[in-house]
């Protein structure tokens, strides 16, 4: 009825069987074990790294609280500078505008604008404080100045906190804006005493001015990024007002 295995040799065979089967399995369960544990840590650094940057994306941006152009001379139609007050987004951590880049589109195509603190011929700014000193056309090609509290900032000191005034200033005359490009404005920014040129021979730029318009895409270091448009009024009436763009 029933049968027994009374061969030592046959049964020690059967366990040997078996206990390789069972650690064959131990080791295939430790080994998925580890690969799902691997896994699943790589794809919680992954989450966490991605959640950061989309929460940057979000808080770590650059509010305009407005945009307002100098204008020159009202005759003419033109304006001397170009002026975005700035602060940080609520929630945002302190953003350091010397690192920020200013992707533009205007009348006379396509820059990216970087900071500088140097004025176009590599000197300090002429600039005491003021809007009516119209310094933006010192402004090289391709760059922007940060006026903090009304006083142009170094590198290191443009970083946006909750106690200062922050203003981003740009050239009128220099391309999208106007047509000076690089060659115009190497090493020739002058002053006659009264105005203000990036040119060598003033008059020959064309200026930003009355009815024309501007895209800009303000990048701050984490790239998070804010759109404006600029919008030039049909019609100026006084030298040096402040109109809204």
């Amino acid at each position: 009825m029933f049968e027994f295995i009374t061969n030592s040799e046959e049964r020690g065979q059967v366990g040997i069987g078996t206990l390789i089967v069972f650690i064959a399995m131990v080791l295939v369960a430790a080994i998925a074990a580890g690969v799902l544990i691997n896994t699943a840590g790589f794809l919680q650094s992954q989450a966490e790294a991605t959640g950061e940057e989309s929460t940057d994306l979000v808080s770590e941006r650059i509010d305009v609280t407005s945009s307002v152009g100098i204008v020159g001379d009202a005759d003419a139609g033109t304006l001397d500078e170009i002026r975005l007050s700035v602060a940080g987004s609520p929630g945002a951590d302190q953003i350091d505008l010397s690192e920020t880049t200013i992707q533009a589109v205007g009348p006379n195509g396509q820059a990216n604008l970087v900071f500088t603190d140097q004025a176009a011929d590599g000197s300090d700014f002429d600039y005491s404080g003021g809007q009516d000193e119209n310094f933006a056309l010192q402004i090289e090609q391709g760059e922007f100045v940060v006026l903090k509290n009304g006083e142009i900032t170094e590198d290191g000191e443009a970083v946006l906190n909750d106690e200062d005034q922050f203003t981003i200033v740009v050239n009128p005359a220099a391309e999208p804006f106007g047509d000076l490009d690089d060659s115009d404005t190497e090493n020739e920014a002058v002053h006659d005493g009264t105005d203000y040129t990036a040119i060598a021979s003033p008059g020959e730029a064309t200026f930003f001015g009355q009815s024309d318009t501007s895209s800009l895409d303000i990048v701050s270091p984490s790239s998070a990024t804010t759109s404006l448009e600029l919008s030039a009024p049909d019609l100026f009436t006084d030298n040096g007002e402040a109109v809204r763009l």
